[in-house]
């Protein structure tokens, strides 16, 4: 017999039919039992009346994996208006001792820490999976966006001989007795292959060797990069990433059946030192603290009727060496943020395409020049003006779902503290 999901039984009336999955909960009334089976679409409920079948019921515990047997009888108070009686339950993995938290319930009332030490079992909560789901559905609407506007996606390397991006901390590593680092992000080698596709994309791990234990940051997380050559500015940059956000955010309302924000169709964008103005810090200030990204996102709400709100021309001290400078005022840059809902969830910008420009940035910086020389091939032999963006895409989830941690919407996240399981 062809097993079905749960989500497939309405269209089954009356006929006898296999479903599959774990038991999520058991109710034990004096005259009848309630067996509800969870599988990945949803929850089915079993009538369970014959006292053999419900002994045996009886002895089982939630999470169990059962297949039953039964027929599809109507109900509307039942879930998606059927029910199965008749049932006889075969048992596949039985679970023999008591769970660490109740996944039946519509929160799970264990603590952060606790679910993340069992998290192959938090994770099967409706709450968690839905995070995922949605993730899945960001990253599915990121592929699609792009991949209409003639991206291509592409696979970069994990492991890099020099440790020499931005000037985050990285994770070193025993590289065939020499040394080697994890990947703090793929922009050189998306810029690089700017020079092959013109328009490319990636979405992989990155690698964060920061101390920072806070409800935003993670030491690994998932990075949905693009790059596009022959750009204007920065404002092509921001033109073509509001038109992916607005196809990831219906993905997710399609594939996720979750609620998402409008996308204008022209984000607001303010200067930076506009920005600084808004959130009321001061004028030198190099950079934006998380407090003044939530007065930008309540400013851009109550005044411009959007959840999202670009940051441009940030000051050049503060953005990579690669970044290209604003013609117009040579301190502050081409690069910008975007708050969404008062918090930064991506970073991007025009970049630089001469080779003599970037000899000239890396000597400013006090940067040798042999860790780049395989990066500053690319320049050598012609790049055309070009920009691009990074989104992580936990940071993000979390942010549309209103979750405050990041954690919380990550399988297996990886901290200061958390290498395990």
């Amino acid at each position: 017999m062809q097993r079905i999901l749960s989500t497939q039984l309405a269209a089954h009336p009356h006929e006898t039919v296999l479903v599959a999955g774990w038991i999520h909960r058991r109710r034990l009334l004096k005259s009848v039992a309630f067996l509800i089976v969870r599988d990945a679409a949803g929850l089915s409920q079993v009538v369970v009346t014959e006292p053999s079948v419900r002994a045996r019921l009886e002895q089982l515990t939630d999470e169990s994996v059962v297949e039953v047997v039964a027929t599809v009888t109507p109900n509307e108070q039942a879930p998606h208006g059927v029910e199965l009686t008749g049932p006889k339950i075969r048992v596949l993995s039985a679970v023999a001792e008591p769970l660490p938290f109740e996944l039946h319930r519509p929160a799970l009332a264990a603590s952060l820490p606790t679910q993340l030490d069992h998290a192959a079992l938090a994770l099967r909560h409706p709450v968690r999976r839905r995070a995922l789901r949605i993730a899945a559905a960001a990253t599915a609407g990121f592929r699609a966006g792009l991949t209409e506007q003639r991206f291509v996606e592409i696979q970069t390397p994990k492991i890099v001989a020099s440790a020499t991006e931005s000037g985050a901390n990285v994770f070193r590593l025993d590289y065939f007795g020499r040394p080697g680092y994890l990947a703090q992000s793929p922009q050189f080698y998306k810029q690089l292959m700017v020079g092959v596709f013109e328009r490319v994309y990636e979405v992989g791990p990155v690698f964060r060797a920061e101390p920072s234990d806070t409800g935003r940051h993670l030491a690994q997380y998932t990075s949905l990069d693009a790059e596009m050559g022959f750009v204007g500015d920065h404002r092509d940059v921001m033109a073509m990433l509001t038109r992916t956000l607005s196809v990831m955010m219906a993905t997710i309302t399609e594939q996720a059946h979750f609620a998402t924000p409008n996308v204008p169709a022209e984000i607001p964008a303010v200067h930076f030192a506009e920005a600084l103005r808004i959130a009321g810090a001061p004028g030198d200030e190099p950079d934006l603290a998380p407090a003044h990204e939530r007065a930008l996102g309540e400013w851009a709400l109550r005044e411009q009727g959007s959840e999202f709100v670009y940051v441009t021309g940030y000051p050049m001290r503060k953005r990579p060496f690669y970044t290209h400078p604003d013609p117009a005022d040579p301190a502050y840059s081409n690069g910008f943020d975007l708050l969404f809902r008062g918090m930064e969830i991506v970073t991007g910008g025009q970049r630089l395409h001469r080779y003599e420009d970037y000899l000239a940035a890396l000597t400013k910086a006090g940067e040798p020049l042999e860790p780049y020389r395989g990066y500053l091939d690319g320049f050598r032999f012609g790049m055309p003006p070009h920009g691009g963006w990074a989104i992580g895409l936990e940071r993000f989830v979390a942010r549309l779902t209103a979750t405050a941690n990041v954690r919380e919407v990550t399988a297996f996240p990886r901290d200061l503290n958390r290498i395990a399981p």
